[in-house]
């Protein structure tokens, strides 16, 4: 089966076919980013060092200072994160409103392919991954820390979740390119929220790394990691990862 992407004619990147090392479902693409996050070996959120057994990563706590708010068990092993929650990106097919994510992984191709895209993926502590839930990005200045020496911090009744500021222009970035690939809307507000982001938070050479990494896989690079693209305020989305089969 060929993937034949649907390119408009300002699209600035060269659309390609979809290579046969992407991944095309979830589980699939979890392995892939094992292997391709290794080299870093520590969690995302909280910078915890990871030691992998086989597929199952188990995090430094002590090691990280970090202190169990509520699940131990997550606590204590890595799962694979969607920094744009599957929710955001599924509720606006029109799969999600027929029957929700299990709906969408049977029924949508185009959702499959947003959830195992490898760039939206990073490897968290469960419990923070479970308390970020689907919450938005945000700045909760007057909330404390709630998981020890892991610098994040989470309103649970506003559902809002403040991540490190180390970690805030990669996700303004992945924001970014999971919009603009899959033509996903962003709020005024969360736009402005990450270009602020993306400006205080450079690209740093460890992330241009890891674009790279991640681009042989899925054929393609973040261009908002390259700098090839930057989204300015009421940026129009290309749709370039929206695709047909034949």
């Amino acid at each position: 089966m060929k993937f034949v992407a649907l390119c408009s004619s300002y699209l600035l990147l060269i659309c390609s076919v979809f290579t046969l090392a992407a991944p095309t479902n979830f589980d699939q693409a979890k392995r892939l980013a094992q292997r391709i996050h290794a080299p870093e070996a520590t969690s995302f959120y909280c910078d915890c060092t990871i030691r992998w057994q086989g597929t199952k990563g188990i995090p430094d706590l002590s090691g990280c200072g970090y202190q169990v708010r509520k699940n131990g068990p997550r606590a204590n092993r890595i799962e694979w994160e969607h920094v744009m929650p599957a929710h955001h990106f599924g509720h606006q097919r029109q799969c999600w409103q027929d029957g929700g994510r299990k709906n969408c992984v049977k029924n949508d191709s185009v959702f499959r392919m947003m959830e195992a895209d490898l760039y939206n993926l990073k490897p968290a502590i469960g419990e923070v991954n479970g308390d970020r839930s689907n919450f938005r990005f945000g700045v909760l200045p007057s909330a404390p820390w709630q998981h020890g020496a892991c610098p994040v911090k989470v309103d649970f009744k506003q559902k809002v979740f403040e991540p490190a500021p180390n970690v805030r222009g990669d996700i303004a970035r992945i924001y970014f390119y999971m919009a603009d690939k899959y033509s996903l809307s962003l709020s005024r507000a969360q736009q402005q929220l990450f270009i602020a982001w993306h400006r205080q938070d450079p690209v740093t050479a460890q992330e241009h790394e890891l674009n790279q990494r991640i681009s042989q896989h899925m054929g393609h690079e973040n261009p908002f990691v390259s700098g090839k693209r930057e989204w300015n305020l009421g940026y129009k989305p290309t749709g370039y990862g929206l695709v047909v089969s034949q």
